[in-house]
């Protein structure tokens, strides 16, 4: 294996945050809108920082966010947003917190339109990286490339979270729908 995010877990123990992450979630497909929201968030956070610190606050962005819950996000007030800039368990950045709103309310017309936020991607897919890059651009705020690429690869809708010699590749395979899998 080349110098990938499987190898680098490989040399990790099975309780170590990276190890899990990328056994049970890393590439699987995401069915649920608020859990996919939720990813996005993460993937937003982390811009600029190590995903192990992303990883370590995870239960606390959770707590936050109101478990990920688009609508409850989506009607967060001034307040809620003071409050996130002061807690120090997640990352107080103005432009993510205010990016995570903005992205609920987003994700809530999108729900209008397509019943799902997961329909609105299976909708668009398949699309080359540079589509969806183009694509997050003109409907979020806050996902570049990296973040639109890690955002996708995480939950499936991109080739890439593992290398095909993983032994979670094929798993990972086994649970996306066909239309993913024939990328």
């Amino acid at each position: 294996m080349e110098n990938t995010y499987c190898l680098f877990v490989s040399t990790k123990g099975p309780e170590d945050l990276h190890r899990k992450y990328h056994d049970t979630a890393y590439g699987f497909p995401i069915d649920d809108d608020n859990e996919l929201f939720g990813r996005l968030i993460l993937e937003i956070n982390q811009a600029g920082l190590s995903w192990d610190l992303i990883l370590k606050k995870e239960e606390n962005f959770r707590k936050a966010y109101a478990d990920f819950d688009i609508e409850k996000v989506a009607n967060f007030t001034e307040e809620d947003r003071e409050r996130l800039l002061t807690d120090a368990g997640i990352i107080r950045n103005k432009l993510k917190v205010n990016a995570a709103i903005h992205n609920a309310q987003r994700i809530q017309e999108l729900q209008q339109e397509y019943g799902s936020f997961k329909a609105w991607l299976d909708t668009h897919h398949p699309k080359t990286k540079e589509e969806w890059v183009k694509l997050f651009k003109k409907t979020f705020k806050f996902t570049g490339g990296e973040i639109t690429n890690e955002f996708l690869m995480s939950t499936g809708y991109l080739p890439g979270a593992h290398h095909p010699d993983c032994p979670i590749y094929q798993e990972v395979l086994a649970h996306q729908p066909a239309f993913i899998s024939e990328q």
